[in-house]
């Protein structure tokens, strides 16, 4: 299910989503909290951290019922708690909340998605998703909008290829048509370069699409910021993330349900690391190419984007969604792997996704040891991307189904 589906989903009515409501809006516990920064990466500029409840919270729905499990927001909030069993996730706290900042990056995000023709009819649910907050609260080292738009251009056109490829067929999506729109789509980052004659037919084709036209227009205002080796990282992420998108359609086409493990490397793949690795060029520095692919670096940033689309699933259990299409989560696969309860699959969900973000903590923090100040602000940059992507998750009243 792509990210705009999920978000705009209706809000479901069932206890499962008063354990994820509970799940995800507790904070504190008996266990150690996650820090506010990442531990040996030291002080860099960003802004103070936010005291305990100065983000709105509540589940927001990033999601659909992928089991159709029905889950829903219990009116007043939840009544689990601590002491029930049912645990908080462990994540650090977003380390600012700048309203207006957010609200004319999204502003511009939405003006933009009309120009490039990116869901025409239905701006209305591109303002509602709020990803001008998203990029606001993930990338706290810069107060430039338009670096910060840059972003969301990027992350805007990544998931509309998800929408209109993917998921909705009144848009044109269908499972034998995906590898055809997926090529074409990645042609509008890396360009095709055509003898003379086929050039100019090539070149309408390219601009017939809207994603296409979306990608292409969002890789060329980041180029105003990125080196030639922060774009290269880019194009490949993305390209993995559409082989995620292929085998997710496998999947459906085949009507097949993967394992935990099968699924848990798919997310891997098809999770938000394209936005993760901009983390640099938002922030106006440049990790060293070689630094990045250093498989011990690799292995810490997958770690990172793995755990941060788990949020993006755990959330995906408090929306249900109308379409007839097959859906996929964590807890869904656990539960039918491990013939377990929506509850057990939920609190196993959670456990995975802190297993994950520790693990990103001990390697990051190793890592800064020894590498370089680019290296270590990068990873203190992932570590925020974090904290801001669960508080854009839990954050914003404009998710609430309210």
């Amino acid at each position: 299910m792509s990210l705009l589906s999920r978000v705009t989903a209706p809000p479901a009515r069932h206890d499962v989503a008063r354990l994820v409501a509970t799940l995800l809006t507790h904070h504190q516990g008996a266990r150690r909290p996650a820090p506010r920064t990442l531990p040996g990466t030291g002080a860099h500029p960003v802004r103070a951290a936010l005291p305990t409840g100065a983000l709105p919270t509540g589940p927001t729905g990033l999601g659909t019922s992928a089991a159709r499990i029905t889950a829903g927001k219990t009116a007043g909030g939840a009544s689990d708690g601590p002491g029930t069993g049912v645990p908080e996730l462990y994540c650090p706290p977003a380390l600012r909340d700048d309203p207006a900042l957010g609200g004319e990056v999204n502003d511009r995000l939405v003006e933009w998605a009309g120009e490039v023709g990116i869901y025409a009819g239905r701006l209305d649910r591109v303002r509602a998703a709020d990803f001008g907050r998203l990029m606001m609260l993930a990338h706290p080292d810069t107060d430039d909008p338009d670096r910060l738009l840059a972003a969301g251009k990027c992350a805007l056109a990544e998931w509309s290829t998800d929408d209109y490829y993917c998921d909705d067929t009144t848009v044109g999506s269908a499972p034998d048509l995906l590898g055809s729109h997926l090529g074409p789509a990645y042609a509008a980052l890396d360009p095709a370069h055509l003898p003379a004659r086929y050039a100019p037919a090539w070149e309408r084709e390219m601009r017939s699409d809207p994603v296409r036209v979306a990608l292409r227009s969002g890789l060329a205002h980041l180029a105003r910021y990125a080196e030639p080796s922060q774009v290269a990282r880019l194009r490949h992420e993305v390209a993995v993330l559409f082989v995620g998108y292929g085998q997710e359609g496998s999947w459906r086409s085949r009507g097949h349900l993967p394992g935990v493990a099968e699924y848990l490397a798919h997310r891997q793949i098809n999770s938000f690391l394209p936005c993760i690795a901009l983390t640099d060029v938002v922030g106006g520095y440049a990790l060293p190419a070689t630094e990045y692919a250093d498989p011990r670096v690799r292995r810490a940033v997958t770690t990172a984007a793995t755990a941060s689309t788990l949020v993006n699933d755990l959330y995906s259990m408090t929306k249900e969604h109308d379409s007839s299409a097959v859906e996929f989560n964590l807890p869904l696969v656990i539960a039918a792997e491990e013939r377990c309860s929506p509850r057990e699959a939920i609190k196993r969900s959670a456990e995975i996704h802190d297993e994950l973000v520790r693990a990103f903590e001990a390697e990051a923090a190793a890592l800064a040891l020894t590498g370089s100040p680019e290296l270590r602000r990068f990873l203190a940059g992932v570590w925020a991307w974090l904290g801001g992507n669960r508080a854009w998750h839990s954050g914003s009243p404009r998710y609430n189904g309210t």
